[in-house]
């Protein structure tokens, strides 16, 4: 087990950052607040395995945490963020100061290059400029989504989100793992987020058509025999409430359930473009083992 940390307090008012440091395909960020509610006051690791975004992991803003994801240029993001910050800004000034000119062209350049060699500080850029911030990526794994009609955010704006992610996850030890790995390092005391791919919407992410949640029940009960607390956000509701997601949870591994309004579902934003959203929206389950 990695090293852990004596008993650790909010250093923060569990609320991410007001502006997202990056746009991903279900983004906790509006609500990441209500989720780390839940986390409790006093733990000795905060751990997450999916990080993504990292919206709940900075609302936490852990003194102690580890997170993971198995996708490398995402994990090098992170890491530069936490590291080195102004190689993250200088690589994006640069694209940024030909993308203002030729949006279009300069944006197909940089994604031809991050698919023939796939890097954090391409993918940082891509997922600003991207068409509404959905990464799509292709069962080959190369990344698909065409340029949004938005601008992306200028570099001093980037700076300033720098600035204020970087202090919310400076406690935080980032990890390239399957989910699996990064969970058997839960002990005693520790509490584990998991935000796994969507089961029935996210089949376009990295590494989503060989996701199986038996895995994942599997990782939680071993994190709950191991003395750690998890908790998990799954399908829950769509169309509004109307059509519920059918799931199959092992009895005996949750002890309570929490409904969250997600709001419009970010990827039918995508597949729909510009049409008719009422109807669209998204509730997760929380369960918590404890």
């Amino acid at each position: 087990m990695r090293g852990v940390a004596a008993w650790q307090l909010a250093l923060f008012d569990r609320t991410p950052p007001r502006q997202q440091f990056l746009k991903w395909v279900g983004n906790k960020h509006r609500y990441a607040a209500h989720i780390a509610q839940w986390i409790p006051e006093r733990y000795r690791r905060y751990i997450e395995p999916f990080v993504g975004s990292g919206a709940v992991l900075a609302a936490v803003a852990p003194r102690c945490g580890l997170a993971g994801d198995s996708l490398g240029p995402l994990i090098e993001i992170w890491t530069l963020l936490k590291r080195s910050p102004e190689i993250l800004l200088a690589h994006y000034r640069a694209i940024w100061g030909e993308y203002v000119s030729n949006p279009k062209a300069v944006y197909e350049s940089v994604r031809d290059r991050y698919n023939a060699s796939p890097n954090g500080l391409d993918l940082l850029f891509l997922c600003r400029a991207c068409y509404g911030g959905v990464v799509r990526f292709t069962r080959g794994g190369t990344m698909s989504t065409p340029v949004g009609p938005h601008r992306a955010i200028s570099p001093d704006a980037l700076a300033t989100r720098i600035q204020a992610w970087r202090e919310r996850i400076s406690g935080t030890e980032f990890v390239r793992a399957d989910f699996e790995e990064t969970m058997a390092e839960a002990g005693e005391g520790d509490v584990v987020y998991c935000d796994p791919p969507y089961l029935f919407s996210q089949s376009i992410l990295y590494g989503s058509q060989d996701f199986l949640l038996q895995r994942l029940w599997q990782a939680i009960a071993g994190c709950k025999a191991r003395g750690a607390r998890a908790l998990v956000s799954l399908d829950g509701m769509k169309k509004s409430g109307t059509v519920a997601t059918l799931i199959e949870i092992p009895g005996g591994l949750f002890e309570r359930e929490s409904m969250v309004d997600c709001g419009g579902s970010m990827l039918r934003r995508f597949q729909k473009r510009g049409e008719d959203m009422s109807g669209e929206r998204v509730h997760d389950r929380l369960l918590l083992t404890w």
